[in-house]
């Protein structure tokens, strides 16, 4: 049987990737460790903590697994088929379907997915720059080598597939990852470097609690249990856990309204744009165009016969050609292309020639008429309206680089639909406070009408970018930051654009429907396609919106900040819990102190004010507008909000331990404190307060007081609160931490930029 092209779907990976990421991370090795201690030297109860590790791997996989099946199946309807000519008939396959030896049929904005030699072509030309960096579209011809990853973007062809699957360029590229490569994500990276910064210290820190621990206590199971504390509380073991749901679930509910997210930290990307580029047709108008006036410029001309004959010359017409045939279904008898030009964004024409009809061309009058004749002036007039304009020119003959030296015969307009949603959705990120840039190959005139209508603040005035200085990106971005329309962009500007934006410090995003935005979506921070777009444009986004909806960008951008500011929410409780639990345990190793409370508080104390929230907070709606400096903020609240907890918890245990007192009722009086001021850390966390959080974190301290009172559950935590002198300091001193804690939160100087 031939070798099919069977390749790891981009936005999925598979079920023992998954098992593996959520199961053999170092921070469960290091908890079995521990539990494995309690098991041999403490109390079983002691080792409940153990159940974190099945509790975070359990809900883990089973929330990627979800959200595989959802990318899976998007990804299935995102794939286009695969045009091969088999036994003699074309017919449609799915990518996976291509074996070795199929003969592929390719026409403008297709993907090629495997290695080929071309046997056939008409005017075929390839975009392979996202393979090898070269702007340049290359011409194939019958025997040239054609590559995946590259894409076709003009004219039509054949080529038979030599290598597919693991074999072919772009997946061996892939597997080097030195073209593709995920969003960065600085939430992954800040979360990523948290866990190294802690393991870092957890080892010196977790010796030197041991050692103490051990060397000045009797009770050899008691050392080990007070060691075991501290380090599992060293460790957020659910940082990452609520760091994978939130995207996980985000990806769901995308998904929920047909958007595929290729990438996941795309979600994150959609939270951090503060600049959309907007390409105008296909985004802010709707799919396909209606021809309106033929204008005849010249008397005696057959300008319906070479308007029909050029519409129907292409075996791949794109949305101009195909608003011409239907008005115009076939081509007259006797006008037979005997030579052809496609269409292509760089040139913005397309011809033909036709033998004894002459040849013809078709396209932008504005690169093919001369600016200062009569006929370029009623264009410019035509396009002021909003219509989209062509010129049909005769011309001595093709060369396919040039339209100059034709004479204009007509004037050809084709109406737009604006989306019924577009203005609206418009209106929501100017709110939001996301800049839009409108950029467009077609005449500046027409964008800027276009943009008009949609109420685009700017939108009157268009920049001309044939005007714009190639060799001068400062320039450009001070250009870009000035104006809002921009017409007659090439596909090289438009990626430009993007950088220029960039350098400027702007989170960029990019929609685009059409081959001639591959490149720029390639290089936006985040590139969005829609549904109804070319294979290649699909391809390369981080997000396809499969419905083609342009109002589901705004359910996009609120997706991504309900992500991030909730992980920061999430971030600062485990945080908060590490730094409390290395500063008590630096302070109780250094003086030789029995530890303040026992795994079993911690599992208890952790789970009310940290388990528990952080997965409904990770979860939450919230129309919090993202930033950057995610790990300073986090460091800014965690830090001073953890040592100060550590502080009222060693004076807790510390004033509970002066008269003649019990292990037990010490550690009873300093959870009490660690519950209020952890406690209190939540109630910080969760702001702005509204009914269900507030419900929330009372329905926190309800449990808590019930495990204090209730007799059996009293027994189970080995809590003793008979003395109401140590319950009232420790109360106390709780009230008098959270003070503090307020007042370092609000006074502590951020520890990096912020914008």
């Amino acid at each position: 049987m031939a070798k099919r092209n069977d390749v790891p779907r981009r936005s999925s990976r598979s079920f023992g990737a998954i098992v593996r990421a959520n199961v053999l991370t170092l921070f469960n090795l290091v908890i079995a460790i521990l539990w494995l201690l309690i098991m041999i030297f403490g109390e079983w109860k002691d080792g409940l903590f153990g159940l974190v590790i099945v509790a975070n791997s359990l809900i883990g996989i089973v929330q990627e697994l979800r959200a595989k099946r959802t990318l899976d199946r998007l990804a299935v309807v995102n794939e286009a088929p695969v045009r091969v000519r088999r036994d003699g008939s074309e017919r449609e396959i799915a990518p996976r379907d291509v074996v070795l030896g199929d003969l592929i049929l390719v026409g403008p904005g297709d993907r090629l997915l495997v290695d080929g030699e071309v046997v056939a072509s008409e005017g075929l030309e390839v975009d392979e720059s996202l393979l090898n960096g070269e702007a340049d579209p290359i011409h194939k011809e019958p025997g040239d080598q054609v590559l995946s990853g590259s894409f076709v973007v003009a004219g039509s062809g054949a080529f038979t597939a030599t290598k597919v699957g693991a074999d072919a360029y772009a997946a061996r590229l892939t597997a080097a990852a030195s073209t593709f490569a995920l969003a960065r994500s600085e939430l992954r990276e800040g979360v990523a470097r948290f866990i190294k910064y802690i393991t870092w210290l957890v080892v010196p820190i977790g010796a030197l609690l041991i050692y103490s621990q051990v060397g000045h206590h009797a009770d050899f199971g008691i050392a080990i249990t007070g060691a075991v504390a501290g380090i599992v509380t060293m460790i957020p073991e659910g940082l990452v856990l609520m760091t994978s749901i939130a995207f996980a679930v985000g990806v769901v509910r995308l998904g929920r309204r047909n958007c595929l997210v290729q990438e996941l930290p795309a979600i994150e990307g959609l939270a951090r744009v503060d600049v959309l580029c907007l390409d105008k047709t296909g985004t802010l108008t709707a799919g396909g165009m209606d021809l309106g006036d033929v204008l005849p410029l010249r008397d005696g001309e057959p300008v319906e016969d070479a308007l029909a004959a050029l519409a129907n010359a292409d075996p791949r017409p794109n949305p101009t050609a195909q608003a011409i045939q239907a008005r115009y279904p076939s081509a007259p008898p006797g006008w037979t292309a005997r030579h052809r030009v496609p269409f292509s964004s760089a040139r913005k024409w397309s011809g033909a020639d036709f033998d004894d009809h002459g040849a013809w061309i078709l396209g932008a009058p504005d690169v093919l008429i001369d600016p200062g004749s009569p006929a370029y002036a009623e264009a410019s007039a035509l396009a002021s309206t909003g219509a989209r304009v062509l010129a049909l020119c005769r011309t001595p003959g093709l060369d396919g680089q040039s339209g100059q030296g034709g004479e204009a015969v007509a004037l050809v307009t084709l109406t737009q639909r604006l989306r019924p949603d577009a203005q609206e959705t418009l209106a929501y990120f100017a709110k939001q406070g996301v800049t839009v840039k409108v950029i467009s190959g077609d005449n500046p005139q027409a964008v800027s009408a276009i943009a008009t209508a949609l109420g685009i603040p700017g939108g009157d005035k268009a920049v001309d970018s044939r005007t714009l200085p190639e060799d001068d990106p400062d320039k450009i971005a001070e250009i870009l930051d000035a104006n809002t329309v921009f017409g007659r962009v090439t596909p090289h500007q438009k990626r430009m654009f993007v950088g220029a934006l960039q350098s400027r410090g702007h989170v960029v995003a990019m929609t685009g429907d059409g081959v001639n935005d591959v490149l720029a979506l390639k290089d936006a921070d985040l590139g969005i396609a829609m549904g109804a777009g070319s294979p290649a444009t699909k391809a390369v986004a981080q997000v396809v919106l499969l419905e083609n909806r342009f109002a589901t960008l705004p359910y996009l951008v609120g997706e991504g900040r309900r992500v991030l500011a909730n992980i920061e929410r999430v971030s600062n409780l485990f945080l908060t819990k590490t730094f409390y639990a290395i500063t008590l345990s630096l302070l109780t190793g250094l003086i030789g102190l029995a530890f303040p409370f026992t795994p079993l508080h911690s599992t208890l104390v952790n789970a009310l004010t940290i388990g528990v929230p952080a997965f409904f907070l990770a979860l939450a709606p919230t129309l919090q507008r993202a930033e950057p400096g995610f790990v300073p903020r986090v460091l800014r609240f965690a830090v001073p909000a953890g040592v100060a907890c550590a502080a009222a918890v060693l004076l807790s245990f510390w004033v509970a331990h002066i008269p003649a007192s019990t292990l037990e009722q010490d550690r009873t009086s300093a959870v009490i404190t660690l519950f209020l001021v952890t406690w209190w850390v939540l109630v910080l966390v969760v702001r702005p307060v509204t009914a269900w959080r507030i419900g929330l974190v009372a329905a926190m301290a309800g449990l808590f007081v019930l495990a204090l009172t209730l007799p059996f559950v009293q027994d189970f935590f080995a809590f003793d609160p008979g003395d109401l002198y140590d319950t009232l300091i420790a109360v106390g001193i709780a009230a008098v931490g959270a003070a503090v804690i307020s007042l370092a939160v609000k006074l502590t100087p951020p520890l990096g930029p912020r914008r």
